[in-house]
């Protein structure tokens, strides 16, 4: 064996290295193509699937806004109506986006609560303020794309506290005034009875 034949040897090994090497490369650019383009097309999927979930609820009148965060889409409440200070033009629109989410969701959803809500509620600031809360605390929980721990500890803390509370407040003011004393009528199917 000469001085040069091992250093031939090693050559050709380092050439054979090489080329097996170059070929994990190029295998590997390929997964890597493949896999952002995966990646790509189910990110395109899920932002259309979250459109499309917030295009269904949107006309149902019951969504506040959707905003993109750096996290996660999030909610944010629509900004909450001064009522005192608003002329009666100026209150038809909130009052109507109240009105939507208490025909479909209080009236059919809350039985004996909301049972005790008199049809007179739009005419009481105090009803006005009490169900903007209750609307947009119920949207916020509700309307979510996922439901945590914390979420339904949330939905729990409203269920069994807030809401019992806040319908008493609507009752005593929608009960003693002087309007009609004849419970809102539950329209369509009734889901819960009072």
């Amino acid at each position: 064996m000469t001085a040069t034949e091992p250093c031939t040897e090693l050559s050709t090994r380092l050439a054979a290295f090489r080329d097996q090497i170059a070929g994990l490369d190029a295998r590997e650019s390929v997964y890597h193509s493949t896999v952002s383009a995966l990646l790509a097309e189910i990110t395109s999927l899920l932002i259309d699937l979250t459109r499309s979930v917030r295009a269904d609820a949107a006309p149902a009148g019951l969504t506040g806004v959707l905003r993109a965060g750096t996290d996660a889409d999030r909610y944010i409440p629509y900004p909450a109506p001064v009522w005192r200070d608003l002329p009666p033009a100026d209150r038809q629109e909130p009052a109507a986006r109240l009105r939507t989410w208490v025909e479909r969701v209080y009236l059919p959803g809350y039985g004996h609560l909301a049972a005790g809500l008199g049809p007179c509620w739009a005419a009481h600031d105090l009803c006005l303020y009490v169900l903007d809360i209750l609307a947009q605390t119920w949207e916020a929980l509700y309307l979510r794309p996922d439901r945590s721990e914390r979420t339904l500890s949330a939905q729990a803390e409203f269920q069994a506290r807030i809401l019992p509370a806040l319908a008493a407040q609507l009752r005593a003011e929608t009960q003693r005034c002087g309007h009609s004393h004849n419970p809102a009528p539950i329209p369509g199917p009734h889901r819960s009875t009072p």
